[in-house]
């Protein structure tokens, strides 16, 4: 059976299956407002009337994942993704305060991320780059308090300066490890850093970044 959509809510769809296809982000309700000239509330009005007609399934509270379901009523091959809330920036370089800013949402491959709660980083700096990590790239994070020797991890430094670098247990003190010969590692005691996740993957590419930015 057909069902019936509004224009806007036909436009919202397609919107939606555009992004999802295109750049691989799943639109904030600002971004996805913006982009259609319409409202905030518009926007989740109409999400929740396209969940009620069975086109698109959204699970969970703070990660989501995310479904653009198919005429059959299961969700499509080809659109089966992972929403990843993308909760500020961070740095790969000298520490940076803290922010608490929502940067929309990374759509991932739920087959390669299946952790749950996970959360990306936009990454600012170079000093990362033997690693992999590059300026602009977002890093995808696995909620932690902990960390292994020689993992990459994001951390908070004086509970205000956020950092991703490889981290060391020492004796008396924790090591945070750059990945570029220009930076030097960055020695603290066991009280000035908290672990907040490891980095588990990163993307990048012009598409990602001008997602971000729009």
């Amino acid at each position: 059976m057909q069902l019936s959509l509004t224009p806007k809510q036909k436009r919202l769809l397609d919107y939606l299956r555009e992004r999802l296809t295109e750049t691989g982000i799943f639109p904030s309700l600002r971004q996805a407002a913006h982009d259609l000239g319409i409202s905030h509330t518009a926007v989740a009005q109409m999400l929740k009337l396209l969940e009620t007609k069975e086109l698109i399934r959204r699970e969970g509270r703070y990660q989501r994942t995310v479904h653009l379901i198919n005429p059959d009523r299961q969700p499509a091959g080809l659109h089966r993704w992972k929403e990843v809330p993308v909760i500020g920036r961070i740095t790969a370089g000298l520490p940076m305060y803290a922010q608490q800013e929502w940067n929309g949402s990374l759509v991932v491959d739920s087959d390669l991320y299946k952790g749950t709660s996970l959360f990306a980083l936009y990454v600012i700096g170079d000093s990362m780059i033997n690693a992999g990590i590059l300026n602009g790239d977002i890093a995808i994070c696995e909620p932690r308090q902990y960390a292994g020797n020689g993992e990459i991890i994001v951390a908070l430094i004086h509970q205000e300066e956020a950092t991703v670098k490889r981290f060391f247990v020492r004796e008396d003190h924790i090591l945070l490890q750059p990945e570029n010969p220009d930076f030097k590692a960055m020695r603290y005691n066991f009280d000035e850093v908290l672990v907040q996740g490891k980095v588990i993957g990163i993307q990048r590419g012009p598409d990602v970044m001008q997602g971000l930015h729009q």
